[in-house]
């Protein structure tokens, strides 16, 4: 058979370089819209923090068709050697020590401008409540929905309860937001030493009742938010800050894993004794700790990765819809796993996550969860962004919707 001539073959090709070149020019654009004095770098490490959480509940979550129901299982539980992915993909310290130092900036900005503080934190919870008015209805239809067909009540539970989960951070976010002009000059070691002592009481001497470590979560999340207030500051400039709390973090976690018997596990596993996570324990401030030396030490090659307009673009677009992408993981999941019911128990998706097989397949699956909320992005972001607005004026829509930083070369 006679090769394709170039004529034949153009046309196919085409859309696809059209595609590409409009892809490149949209990166431009964003680049060229953002303020010089943006601290890219901080950006970036929202984007890693927020899709690090997300990858990571694809994959110690699992949801597992037995008797008719769906329940919730993690496979840290019967392979507890997956322990490390917790390590990679429990970012939320990372995700508070961006916050305070954002908050920290806002607040004296708009101090600056003579703006209220009323003024000020209701910019800031604004962009961060609106997306929860849509997923709460959207969960009270679907619930309605599921009820009326019959559905087994435990498994509209599991449903609805893995969806909603990430509300609880986004209280404690709005909280530790609301407090900035409280909290944006306190010591971090304030907030670490209450944690240290309510350990020290659950723990080491047995002494205080159960409910005494929900202390821990307004105090565990206060150290990395407050760290980064330092950060704005100009107190933790430089690598000696960064690198002493990334090794000093890191040995700490070290030491109470291997020697106080702490879970390996930085997140919550289903029958465990303890849970690192739910509420934080004192393993989890530090590692929380040597991840926020790690992104300070990070800084440096975030900007002049930033500095590639196709690199900027994803990061600005992750940060345009946070919060979105944030609230609409887990229904992403879910909705993928219960709409699959009626083919049978898939591996990876309604199997018990107990062999490495498991995880094989569940790395397969991921890639149907991103499109599913990347549909939910497109349906819900609006309610994050206001009004969408064309390319040609992408300008104002990164200086509006993309949160306030400065670059510490114009501080």
């Amino acid at each position: 058979m006679p090769e394709p001539s170039r004529r034949t073959r153009r046309p196919a090709a085409r859309p696809v370089r059209r595609a590409l070149l409009a892809l490149h020019r949209g990166a431009h654009r964003v680049d060229a819209a953002t303020p010089a004095s943006r601290d890219r770098a901080v950006d970036a490490l929202r984007a890693c923090a927020i899709l690090g959480v997300v990858l990571g509940h694809w994959l110690v979550t699992a949801l597992v068709a037995k008797d008719g129901a769906l329940h919730t299982v993690s496979p840290l539980q019967a392979m507890p050697w997956l322990a490390p992915v917790s390590w990679l993909f429990q970012t939320l310290a990372v995700f508070f020590l961006v916050g305070g130092h954002v908050a920290a900036r806002g607040l004296a900005t708009a101090r600056a401008r003579g703006d209220s503080y009323g003024r000020w934190l209701r910019a800031r919870l604004s962009r961060l409540l609106r997306p929860v008015a849509a997923l709460l209805a959207l969960w009270a239809v679907a619930v309605t929905a599921l009820l009326l067909a019959g559905a087994p009540l435990s498994t509209v539970h599991t449903l609805w309860k893995l969806a909603l989960s990430p509300l609880w951070f986004l209280l404690v976010f709005a909280a530790l937001t609301a407090a900035t002009p409280l909290v944006a000059r306190l010591h971090p070691l304030w907030p670490l030493a209450v944690v240290l002592h309510v350990d020290l009481l659950r723990f080491g001497l047995h002494l205080g009742p159960s409910w005494l470590g929900w202390a821990n979560l307004a105090a565990g999340w206060l150290v990395p938010y407050t760290l980064g207030a330092a950060w704005a500051r100009g107190e933790l400039d430089g690598r000696r800050p960064a690198l002493a709390l990334f090794l000093g973090g890191t040995a700490a976690t070290a030491l109470l894993i291997g020697c106080a018997g702490y879970p390996a596990s930085m997140v919550g596993v289903p029958g465990g004794a303890v849970s690192n996570l739910n509420p934080p324990t004192l393993a989890a401030v530090t590692f929380g700790l040597a991840q926020c030396g790690l992104a300070l030490l990070l800084r440096d090659r975030l900007r002049r990765a930033m500095a590639r307009p196709l690199a900027w673009a994803a990061v600005a677009l992750v940060n345009l819809s946070a919060m979105t992408i944030y609230l609409w993981h887990q229904t992403a999941m879910t909705a993928v796993t219960a709409a699959a019911l009626p083919a049978g128990r898939l591996p990876g998706l309604h199997t018990a996550p107990d062999a490495p097989a498991w995880v094989a397949c569940r790395l397969a699956w991921l890639p149907l969860f991103a499109l599913v909320l990347a549909l939910c992005l497109a349906a819900f972001r609006h309610h994050e962004q206001g009004r969408r607005r064309p390319l040609d004026r992408a300008s104002r829509v990164v200086r509006r919707h993309l949160p306030p930083t400065k670059s510490p070369h114009h501080a």
